[in-house]
């Protein structure tokens, strides 16, 4: 059974109070928030949430509110989904001699980093992947991942303090080679244990 308009701002008002204090508020606050005439009222909306599935009431506390599932999803239900982050491929131009850009029907699509909540970016700063293309002043889209492969670009918190971007590789002896794509630099080797991987490189963005 669908809501009333007033249970819906009852609703609402609960799950922002919530939200903001960590615990539900009492019957005179809600009355207050919602100016609702008495407490009678609030008993009553009360009574028909919770019989409709919105509200559950813990009778041994006080505050003993809580959401029920049913309303989260609804509310994520009524939320419009994101529109998918497209961009359109027109064709390929060589970097070299002139060729001939032709525009195809294909499209560049960012969902896969877009509203993922385990990518995040970071700005590139120092020579070290320059042999790879990535420069100082670019941005690197990383996955969280501690579960990485020989040859990922990784980003790398050694000893618990420095932070490193560099290809991955487990040596024979057990160790862990960083290797920067620089052949003026020397790889880093590092014990498994004094290591801690935070994500690997899944993109490379550059602002002109």
């Amino acid at each position: 059974m669908a809501l009333t308009r007033r249970q819906k701002e009852v609703m609402d008002y609960l799950a922002s109070f919530i939200e903001k204090h960590g615990y539900s508020p009492s019957y005179e606050e809600i009355a207050a928030g919602l100016g609702l005439a008495s407490l009678a009222t609030v008993h009553k909306h009360v009574q028909a949430l919770e019989a409709k599935q919105y509200l559950r009431r813990n009778y041994n506390h006080s505050r003993s509110l809580e959401i029920g599932e049913r309303y989260f999803a609804e509310e994520k239900a009524r939320r419009p989904a994101p529109s998918e982050a497209v961009i359109p491929l027109l064709g390929r131009i060589a970097a070299g001699a002139p060729v001939e850009a032709i525009p195809n029907p294909e499209s560049l699509h960012f969902s896969d980093f877009v509203g993922n909540e385990n990518t995040f970016a970071l700005q590139v700063r120092g020579e070290s992947m320059i042999d790879d293309h990535i420069c100082s002043g670019d941005f690197v889209l990383v996955e969280k991942s501690d579960s990485v492969k020989n040859g990922d670009i990784v980003v790398a918190l050694v000893d618990g303090a420095e932070a490193t971007l560099k290809r991955y590789y487990a040596e024979p002896d057990g160790r862990i080679r960083l290797q920067p794509a620089n052949a003026a630099m020397e790889p880093i080797f590092v014990d498994p244990a004094s290591l801690q991987i935070q994500g690997r490189v899944l993109a490379v963005m550059r602002k002109y």
